[in-house]
């Protein structure tokens, strides 16, 4: 005798569901290999506004505290390096509470420059159409042009002769 399945799912339903299931298996193992192909080629995906600008500070702070300042020459140098270290010390006690009490503010700071900048885009891109459309130019039948209708520039013709 031959193996018979249960009369309760036809081998149809059994088969298509088995095929949905590995086409979201599918899908879902090429996703992680592009995240894990995109995270190699461009690095971490930016954190926070407020991790942004901690890491800003401490990479300010390094550089000016690695500074070597060659116009206070060699004996004030020391002395000014460590005005410099301790200045940016002050300014990170400074800015670390803020950032740590107030992390969202960042974020919302973040969205409303973008928002400005796309604003600042749109007016931008308005004056360029307007510059640059030669529709207004093309009405060659208004009386109050000062050339009145000959040429395109703002002049009046003047005969020579």
């Amino acid at each position: 005798m031959s193996e018979e399945r249960p009369a309760s799912e036809p081998p149809e339903a059994e088969q298509r569901a088995t095929d949905a299931d590995a086409w979201a298996t599918a899908c879902a193992e090429d996703l992680a290999s592009e995240k894990t192909r995109r995270r190699a080629e461009q690095g971490p995906p930016p954190g926070s506004a407020a991790e942004e600008l901690r890491r800003f500070v401490d990479t300010v702070a390094d550089r000016l505290s690695g500074l070597q300042s060659p116009l206070l020459g060699g004996l004030a140098g020391p002395a000014a390096q460590q005005a410099v270290r301790q200045v940016v010390q002050q300014a990170k006690a400074a800015v670390e509470p803020v950032i740590e009490r107030n992390p969202d503010v960042f974020d919302h700071l973040a969205a409303a420059g973008s928002e400005l900048l796309a604003a600042y885009r749109s007016a931008v891109q308005a004056q360029e159409r307007r510059w640059t459309s030669r529709a207004a130019d093309l009405d060659d039948g208004r009386p109050d042009r000062p050339d009145g209708g000959e040429g395109t520039g703002p002049g009046q013709r003047i005969d020579l002769d």
